[in-house]
């Protein structure tokens, strides 16, 4: 509904035209490669595979397609993950409705387009403590999963998992992997 709604009220503008709209971040590639936009606007929470994989995914595939992000969840790390995965924008759903087409424009432009106080806040905080694996790891550690659950899951042997779990809960702060899950989840790490 929401996306359908973004795509009406694009479509009122003159200089603007939606070529294609999907529902799940898996599908992203595959309908940007047949459209070919000049601009895809994403959310972090898609079905399928999230917002910022298929981000990094689309700009793989199709470099010439610039990225906007808009997301319910404006969060520091969200941020710079987008930004690492080629997004040239940034902004919450909260902003006017007015400003997400001067944020396509502005990102056709060749500009990058961030909200201020998130990109303040990012600068704040800096970066995720966690390396790439140990998010994969603190990642598969979601709904309970057992310590061979995620080993058979990633390919790793068990005590390796646990030495990256005991990584993250270290480096989060942390008194257990379910609360370091939380606190990297609050921070946009995963």
């Amino acid at each position: 509904m929401i996306r359908e709604a973004l795509a009406a009220l694009l479509s009122f503008e003159d200089d603007m035209e939606v070529v294609a709209q999907v529902g799940r971040g898996d599908e992203v590639a595959r309908a940007a490669l047949e459209a070919k936009p000049d601009v895809a606007l994403l959310d972090i929470e898609m079905p399928g595979m999230d917002g910022l994989t298929a981000a990094a995914e689309l700009r793989r595939l199709s470099p010439g397609t610039r990225i906007v992000i808009l997301t319910t969840f404006g969060r520091p790390g969200y941020l710079r993950r987008a930004m690492e995965s080629g997004a040239s924008g940034f902004i919450v759903k909260d902003s006017p409705a007015d400003k997400l087409a001067q944020t396509i424009r502005k990102v056709l432009d060749g500009q990058r387009v961030i909200d201020p106080d998130l990109a303040a806040a990012a600068l704040a905080e800096g970066t995720s403590p966690l390396t790439p694996r140990e998010r994969d790891v603190l990642a598969a550690a979601t709904e309970g999963a057992t310590i061979a659950e995620i080993a058979g899951k990633l390919y790793l042997s068990e005590g390796t998992v646990r030495n990256y779990l005991s990584a993250c809960i270290q480096k989060t702060g942390a008194r257990n992997r379910a609360e370091a899950l939380r606190i990297a989840r609050e921070r946009g790490w995963l």
